[in-house]
């Protein structure tokens, strides 16, 4: 429904330029009423991390091809080197500690922060042995698997700091999705070993190695355990790129993502000289809460060191008796035992051997993950009807994910004034949505002596309301005046940083560190604000059936926007010559992260299908074939149509006035 304010013609910001949100921004941790409540916020986090890393749905996994070698036997446990094929050409590469008896033992993986020297960090004046803490957990009865961070040790195949790019952002690829993929290939492979239960599997790291696990564990269940080390926090998320990723926290944060590990057991270890201070008395009771709603209040813990950030003894013995309870079944102090860590070349994979040949650099490896990508997408596209549904099911919440945008419940209307001639009255407004804080100017285009009800469009230009408008005196321009006198109510809008939009008052601070991550970006936006206006038309009394159309750059936003709405009327697309198979084209005319590995614009099509649709000017690089493809598996050939050429308004109005009621 929608609400009409009272008239003001006082400015109203709107909050998406008031404040760029960043990794230090406090959140608000938010209380779940139910089970159920809190399970489908789950659901909605897991897809969440891997659409925005390019993983939704996984991919395929290639052979591992792991090599196992250099093998040493110390007192209680034994040393290996490692490396396997995570993606073809894509090395995982670590050391293996195996306790000296058979097993079958629980599996750990053990990926590091940002630590100056990565798996190989033995000092506990400063950050604290990782070595130690391996060799410990295997004499206690573990298998660990201690593994580089992408860029660190022996896995030089891509720079940890600079790999990835504005395209890159377009499939969502990046360090963090790579290193997800890395530990669930971990995963895998600790389950494969011999010796290994596959139902016992831990994983714990401190810092960057802390948001590795609690990533991990999120979107994968065979982690049974988990313990982050010194990371979760509630007003600091991460400062690396691989702890961020484009559109990951818009509406996310660490505390809800590692909950979504509930209720697998969880313990949180925090420090009192760093970000996770307040650990005790905000960040873990809000996740114990969320424990409480499965009766599992047992299964999640903290513990608070008085030391800077580390992983120091202390923190390990506390982590020790932790896994000793959930993998082991021993409930009972672990003591560390004095540990002799080998020298560096003895743990390096690659220290007297090259790595193995097609071992691929970040230009091939970006390649392989689009081509990952784009076979993905095209197995499953739908062709019939059984798979239309299915691709529906599975895309609609990942595409509204991708792209950032929703369809709102309700829409505000504020009313800005009017004026009224012998045939228009033209209302102006200032839409939004309840909590929001967005503002979209609009304008409604009412005939004065049209029918109770009849037809609305929303017309969508990009160069917002003035362009469809005379500019000085705010009357109907010819595409509004044609519409009007086939008896339309019309609404345009200036939509985000379009126009004469009060969001246009100045320009985005993007150049707050990891700004994508933490806030939409501008298409993103723009397409929100189309979903509000129609949220608005749709509810309007005197409106029986609503159409979109958008003309030139406004187009695809209407595309998208179509996709993520309800059952409309008709929609008309401009395809504005978009090179749709150009990635430097996506970047500079419609970014949106991970929008390419969502699907794009084929996705859309899928979406909107069986809907009407007429979509011009698409020029000679656009998926015609997929759309038509999915119009087929709909059965909805009629409501197609496309033309390469832009087609003139007359006859896009008599398609477009041809409406029918809404269901």
């Amino acid at each position: 429904m929608a609400t009409v304010a009272d008239h003001t013609s006082e400015a109203i910001p709107d909050v998406r330029l008031a404040e760029s949100r960043h990794v230090h921004t406090p959140w608000t941790l938010a209380s779940y009423s139910s089970l159920n409540v809190w399970k489908a916020r789950a659901a909605h986090i897991r897809r969440h991390i891997l659409v925005v890393a390019g993983l939704y749905p996984l991919p395929r996994k290639n052979p591992l091809n792991a090599r196992i070698f250099g093998r040493v036997e110390r007192g209680g446990y034994s040393v290996e080197k490692v490396y396997f094929e995570s993606l073809p050409g894509f090395l995982v590469c670590g050391n293996l500690y195996r306790p000296s008896d058979d097993g079958p033992h629980p599996g750990i993986a053990c990926p590091h922060g940002h630590c100056r020297h990565g798996r190989f960090e033995n000092d506990d004046t400063s950050f604290g042995s990782i070595p130690g803490r391996c060799i410990n957990l295997a004499r206690q009865g573990h298998v660990v698997f201690s593994y580089d961070m992408a860029g660190y040790n022996d896995s030089s195949q891509i720079e940890h700091r600079e790999f990835g790019g504005r395209r890159e952002d377009l499939w969502g690829i990046g360090v963090l999705g790579l290193q997800l993929w890395n530990s669930i290939r971990v995963v895998d492979f600790l389950q494969s070993l011999p010796g290994v239960d596959p139902d016992r599997i831990g994983c714990t790291g401190a810092s960057g190695g802390g948001t590795q696990t609690f990533l991990l564990a999120a979107v994968d269940d065979r982690v049974g355990a988990a313990a982050p080390v010194n990371m979760i926090s509630a007003h600091m998320q991460g400062g690396c790129n691989c702890e961020n990723q484009g559109h990951l926290r818009l509406d996310i944060n660490n505390v809800e993502i590692a909950a979504a590990l509930a209720p697998r057991p969880l313990f949180l270890v925090s420090a009192s000289g760093d970000w996770t201070c307040n650990t005790p008395e905000l960040e873990y009771p809000a996740i114990r809460e969320i424990y409480s709603l499965y009766d599992a209040a047992d299964r999640v813990s903290a513990a608070q060191v008085d030391a800077g950030h580390n992983y120091n003894r202390e923190s390990r013995e506390l982590v020790y008796r932790w896994f000793g309870r959930w993998l082991l079944g021993r409930d009972a102090p672990f003591r560390e035992s004095a540990f002799t860590v080998e020298p560096d070349e003895a743990l390096l994979v690659f220290h007297s051997r090259k790595p193995p040949a097609g071992a691929l650099d970040s230009n091939g490896l970006t390649d392989l993950l689009i081509g990952r990508s784009e076979s993905r997408l095209k197995d499953a596209l739908p062709d019939t009807p059984a798979s239309l549904r299915g691709f529906k099911e599975r895309m609609a919440p990942a595409f509204r994910q991708a792209v950032a945008a929703g369809y709102p419940g309700e829409a505000l209307a504020r009313d800005m004034g009017r004026t009224r001639t012998s045939r228009h009255i033209v209302q102006r407004l200032l839409l939004g949505r309840p909590d929001f804080g967005d503002r979209v100017p609009a304008r409604l285009f009412l005939p004065r002596n049209g029918p109770e009800k009849s037809a609305g469009t929303l017309l969508v230009h990009p160069g917002g309301n003035d362009a469809a408008s005379d500019p000085d005196s705010g009357l109907p321009g010819p595409v509004v005046g044609d519409l009007l006198r086939r008896g339309q109510r019309v609404l345009t809008i200036s939509p985000f940083l379009v126009g004469a939009s009060p969001s246009n008052t100045g320009l985005r601070d993007t150049g707050v560190p990891h700004f994508n991550t933490y806030n939409p970006s501008d298409t993103s936006c723009r397409v929100q604000d189309i979903l509000t206006a129609l949220a608005y038309l749709r509810s309007r009394e005197d409106v029986n059936v609503c159409h979109i159309a958008g003309m030139g750059e406004a187009g695809l936003w209407c595309l998208f926007a179509r996709a993520l709405a309800p059952s409309l009327g008709r929609t008309v697309v401009d395809g504005n010559r978009f090179r749709a198979s150009d990635d430097a084209h996506w970047a500079e005319r419609l970014y949106i992260p991970a929008i390419r590995a969502a699907g794009d614009i084929r996705t859309a099509a899928a979406l909107i299908a069986p809907g009407p649709l007429y979509v011009h000017n698409t020029g000679n690089d656009f998926p015609i074939d997929e759309f038509r493809s999915c119009y087929r598996a709909a059965d909805a050939c009629p409501e197609l149509r496309i033309s390469s050429r832009r087609v003139n308004r007359t006859a896009l109005h008599d398609w477009l006035t041809n409406s029918r009621r809404l269901p």
